[in-house]
């Protein structure tokens, strides 16, 4: 497999700074009422055409009444990112936690997240991808590769695209296949020993049906040191390949299928100690540099190695003037969590060792039926019905070694040592968990005058979660309670969620509207390893309720627009981690944490005052903070999170702006200049009731510089670009976690933390 994808991508290519409203003219949305005519093409498209299907139907962005920020596949190829991590730093408004293992990582929009260990408990942000809602968050963070657009909606959507959608949603589009028989190769490298490869081929089968099939590999050595195996970590190896097939036999006709293979081995993300340990254990681990270390010192290596794939068909009828959408999906998402937990080279007298293994396999079968009315009528609606059904097993052992000797020893002393007691506490645990999801929903648009509409949709979503769980345990130690279970459980729930709304069109070229949103994330247990009977309660449903008011303007003929929105946003029941000591290991406990809000206001810019000149970027003000924490199901009130405390991962500003040009001399070549800009303010790693954890977790703000240099022909057949990335070296953490060695701080360190190069080349034909 690795080869094939490496030949079918071994000619040099360029992936250059793209503006947020870049889309290949043949790839547009999936079919609905009103794709059957495509997109404008790039070269003659104004940002104010951008087509997006925030709605589950083709519009302008600029038509749409909600807070949407659109990427494109190409911008994120040109950070030098495999996956929504790097999204990031071109959406203000999105935030990413990143943890010592790909399962375990989550994203945030205005200051909103779940983050949990927990296999029952759902993200508040939905990952659909060509209409198929991923249900893990983890699956989330594959490869983006052969991406059209990321459309990034705002605030509670739960109307039209479900219950883990509270907080957001990303909705991706892939590219479609063109008409004509061509492709691309790329390759790049960038210091610090990473290569990537990625092909596409489009290939028509006939008259009334073409296909594309995209294959990818990328290999990288990561960034920290493990002076304790002398390699080194955070490095991973990826590699897969997406294939579709597009017919379209009748006008009235189309269908699609997708099937996508993935594996993936990371070595990441290995936690560095950053802070100075207050034991002996200092003797032990390389010296502390807060967010400048990178070395670690573990003799197993943290890792996660996935391996996915699945299939969607697609059917889109048109009707006389409405238009029936059914998508069947079926997933597998396989991950096995490798993990040393005790972050010392060895185990010693008074500082045990403690490894994980818990693989874990997941399926998804979900079904959706829309039936969509054409646009510019009186009344436009979408209807539909939803089904889904989501199912993880695991498997999870933990492994201790732990040795004394009497009196205890005042030097760091090896368990190796001669002459010690030593025990090996172990235990193995078997938990599941089933979500099944039965959904009806309705938008509509009830076009007023043609300046004025009115907004409504609602939203009937009956949820059954089915847990178990088992631990089984040789002997008890640190990290390992004794057995328990078997244990099962149930909860059900239904819910009636919804949208009213109001848009305006104050001149041809602005537009306002006021929205309100009813969100809602279903039931939860807090299913892990250490489970115990005090922790088999149901975690009630998650609401939210959310206004926001935007005005969104075209101007100079539709080369520039200016989007405002401004928000707030209150949770209740929000479901959230607290930080709890289970056998004297530090846990995050997911639980009911009470009441949040967050409010802000939000622009963004894109600009094309020139056909080679294109500036896009935004600026989030974003205030999210507890309003009434409860008391922890354990009744101790220290873990209370004071009212007033800042949530996780949400710094008060953020921003990006970038710009590229093309040069175009007239001759055989022409040149590219990018440059792309982030900032963000301070933010919280640790959402934790001790004011003096809080701050020791809180990750200082900082700002990125990207720049880049191309090389291309006139007929845009060879690309060559150069790159610079972190241009001014800025040093930072990707999150900040207690619990290291003698009281001490765990640092993960990004790729993004240093100034690294790359060279990129690309072949079109």
């Amino acid at each position: 497999m690795k080869t094939l994808l490496m030949a079918g991508a071994g000619v040099m290519a360029l992936a250059t700074t793209a503006p947020a409203f870049a889309q290949d003219a043949t790839a547009t949305a999936p079919a609905t009422a009103t794709t059957q005519t495509p997109a404008p093409d790039i070269d003659d498209a104004a940002p104010a055409d951008i087509v997006v299907t925030a709605q589950k139907r083709s519009e302008r962005l600029q038509d749409v009444p909600l807070a949407v920020s659109v990427i494109s596949g190409d911008a994120i190829a040109a950070k030098g990112g495999n996956s929504l991590e790097s999204a990031q730093y071109l959406v203000p408004t999105l935030n990413f936690r990143k943890s010592g293992t790909a399962i375990n990582q989550s994203l945030f929009l205005r200051g909103v997240g779940t983050s949990t260990f927990s296999i029952a408990g759902e993200p508040s942000i939905s990952t659909v991808v060509d209409g198929v809602v991923y249900a893990r968050a983890g699956e989330a963070f594959s490869d983006l590769i052969d991406i059209d657009r990321i459309e990034v909606l705002r605030g509670p959507q739960g109307t039209l695209f479900g219950k883990n959608a509270s907080a957001g949603v990303i909705n991706i589009v892939t590219k479609r296949p063109g008409n004509d028989f061509g492709g691309f190769a790329e390759a790049a490298y960038y210091g610090g020993q990473e290569y990537k490869a990625r092909a596409a081929l489009d290939l028509p089968l006939g008259t009334y049906v073409k296909s594309r099939i995209t294959g990818f590999y990328g290999t990288y050595d990561g960034n920290i040191r493990n002076v304790t195996r002398n390699t080194r970590v955070n490095g991973y190896e990826h590699y897969g390949v997406r294939g579709m097939i597009v017919a379209e036999p009748t006008p009235d006709l189309s269908f699609t299928l997708i099937a996508d293979y993935r594996e993936s081995k990371d070595d990441c993300c290995g936690e560095v100690i950053g802070t100075t340990p207050n034991n002996l254990t200092v003797g032990a681990l390389p010296t502390a540099k807060g967010n400048e270390t990178r070395e670690l010192a573990q003799d197993l290596i943290t890792r996660t190695e996935e391996k996915s794939w699945g299939v969607s068909g697609q059917m889109d009828w048109t009707l006389g003037t409405q238009t029936v959408t059914a998508i069947t999906a079926y997933r597998e998402y396989d991950n096995r969590e490798i993990r040393d937990g005790d972050f010392l080279p060895q185990a010693y007298v008074g500082f045990n060792q403690l490894h994980d293994d818990g693989p874990q396999t997941s399926n998804t079968f979900s079904q959706e039926l829309r039936l969509t009315s054409p646009q510019n009528q009186t009344i436009e609606y979408v209807l539909g019905a939803y089904y889904s059904r989501a199912q993880t097993d695991r498997t999870f052992a933990r492994n201790d070694l732990v040795c004394s000797r009497t009196p205890t020893p005042t030097v760091l002393t090896p368990c190796s040592t001669p002459g010690l007691t030593v025990t090996r506490p172990s235990g193995t645990a078997v938990f599941g968990s089933t979500f099944k999801n039965l959904a009806l929903f309705g938008q509509s648009t009830l076009n007023l005058t043609d300046s004025l509409r009115l907004i409504g949709g609602l939203r009937y979503t009956v949820d059954q979660l089915n847990v178990f769980h088992s631990r089984v345990t040789t002997l008890a130690g640190p990290g390992i309670n004794p057995s328990f279970g078997p244990f099962t459980g149930k909860a059900t729930n239904d819910n009636l969620s919804g949208k009213a709304g109001v848009q305006y069109d104050i001149v041809k070229e602005s537009t306002a509207y006021a929205s309100f949103s009813r969100g809602y994330k279903g039931p939860a247990f807090n299913i892990f390893y250490n489970l115990g009977a005090t922790g088999t309660n149901i975690i009630d449903p998650e609401t939210s309720d959310s206004y926001e008011i935007g005005l969104k303007n075209s101007l100079f003929g539709g080369k520039l627009v200016v989007n405002l929105a401004a928000y707030y946003a209150k949770y209740s029941n929000f479901q959230a981690n607290n930080p709890d000591i289970v056998a004297g290991v530090l846990v995050t406990r997911f639980t009911n944490a009470g009441d949040i809000s967050t409010r802000g206001g939000e622009l963004d810019l894109i600009w094309r005052p020139v056909a080679d000149l294109n500036i896009s970027g935004g600026v989030a003000y974003t205030d999210a903070k507890v309003d009434q924490f409860r008391v922890p199901t354990n009744g101790v009130v220290t873990g209370v999170v004071p009212s007033g405390t800042p949530l996780g991962y949400a710094p008060k500003w953020k921003g990006s702006l970038g710009a590229d040009y093309t040069w175009r001399t007239g001759g055989a070549f022409n040149f590219g200049l990018g440059v792309q800009g982030a900032y963000q303010s301070s933010q919280i790693a640790q959402f934790d009731a001790n004011p003096a954890v809080r701050a020791a977790t809180t990750i200082r703000g900082y700002g990125l510089v990207d720049l880049n240099a191309s090389i291309l022909d006139a007929a845009d057949r060879f690309k060559l670009s150069f790159q610079v990335k972190n241009l001014f070296d800025q040093s930072f953490a990707a999150a900040i976690t207690s619990g290291g060695p003698g009281g001490s701080y765990r640092y993960i360190i990004p790729r993004e933390a240093d100034r690294y190069f790359g060279v990129i080349g690309r072949f079109n034909f």
